[in-house]
């Protein structure tokens, strides 16, 4: 084929391409290692001398046009496809936006941040301790000595034995309360919030993993009716209702004395009964929930703490976030809390 009617053809192909992909087959089909192009300069060989150097030099000629042609080309494509891009992702600033999913705050989180925020309100600090909690924390300074039933493996997850003392993941917030003694002075009020773990079966009120809200106020006259008044003040802030509670001798180790702290059902107001006199199952039909446990710090807290407790003395008790949050939304099953259902969390 005549090096001429060759030009003439690729030019055409090249400038009739209507994307890149069919520009570059028409690229391989002339500029290509088994292009027409290419095949005509290994076929000059044969030609004599003074053909080859003359017929050589236009089909070089030729292929670097053709390069510049096919780069012209090529650019000319990729601004066309460019452009069309562009027109298909505009964005129309007059469409309506699509709102975006907003996450949401787990029902325990709110529950503790609004019992901190009106601990808050009635001068309670917040102080913090570590998960994994040496014996003498979790036990010892709290007067539980090395037999006491709270000291069994079945109840207490221990972890391996480290140089100078024997570790746990804590059974409760109250280790808190010494770390806290031993590096401030009274007076003082706060509050522990914070997870504690416990050996034992999980059902629809139990679980190993738990969050535990502890208080402690130290002063010179702190007594059991200040506890009361602070008790009762916060179950009807946070419940946003008038509330009712009342006090039952009980034991803790280290407390004396000690109580547990009963609130009127949120459920049935306190009467036992709902709607249509049937009776209130939440409370076992006795219009009272028991909340929590408490009590007057023990002596010997204090001087574990180094306090003297001929001058100073205090309350502590200690409740559950779960539970709070249960009687707060009514929700019927702990274990809801901790299986990361989206359609649960949405709901609060």
């Amino acid at each position: 084929m005549p090096i001429s009617e060759l030009k003439k053809q690729a030019l055409a192909v090249f400038s009739g391409a209507k994307n890149l992909a069919e520009l570059d087959s028409a690229y391989h089909l002339y500029l290509g290692r088994k292009g027409k192009l290419t095949l005509l300069l290994r076929s000059l060989r044969e030609l004599p001398e003074t053909s080859r150097r003359e017929k050589g030099k236009e089909a070089n000629d030729l292929h670097d046009f053709l390069e510049q042609q096919f780069s012209k080309r090529k650019q000319e494509l990729q601004k066309e496809e460019f452009t069309q891009s562009e027109k298909a992702e505009r964005i129309d600033v007059t469409a309506p936006g699509k709102r975006i999913a907003l996450g949401r705050l787990h029902p325990l989180t709110r529950v503790q941040r609004a019992a901190i925020r009106i601990f808050g309100s009635m001068g309670f600090g917040v102080a913090e301790g570590p998960h994994i909690e040496a014996e003498w924390y979790n036990f010892d300074a709290l007067n539980i000595p090395a037999n006491h039933p709270a000291r069994d493996m079945w109840d207490t997850f221990w972890l391996k034995d480290s140089k100078n003392s024997r570790l746990l993941l804590r059974t409760h917030t109250s280790p808190v309360q010494i770390r806290y003694m031993e590096s401030h002075q009274p007076p003082f009020r706060i509050i522990a919030p914070g997870r504690v773990f416990r050996y034992e079966a999980t059902d629809a009120k139990h679980s190993f993993d738990l969050h535990q809200l502890e208080g402690l106020m130290v002063g010179r006259d702190v007594s059991v009716a200040h506890f009361k008044a602070v008790i009762q003040k916060f179950y009807e802030l946070f419940f946003a209702k008038s509330m009712t509670i009342r006090l039952r001798p009980s034991y803790f180790p280290f407390v004396e004395p000690g109580f547990e702290v009963d609130m009127s059902c949120v459920i049935c107001g306190g009467t036992g009964k709902k709607a249509k006199n049937t009776p209130c199952s939440s409370c076992g039909h006795t219009g009272w929930l028991e909340m929590m446990g408490a009590g007057m710090v023990h002596p010997n807290v204090f001087k574990a703490a180094g306090y003297n407790p001929r001058e100073w003395q205090g309350f502590a008790f200690g409740m559950g976030v779960e539970r709070l949050a249960m009687m707060k939304f009514g929700v019927p099953d702990i274990r809801l809390f901790f299986e990361g259902d989206l359609q649960f969390i949405r709901q609060f």
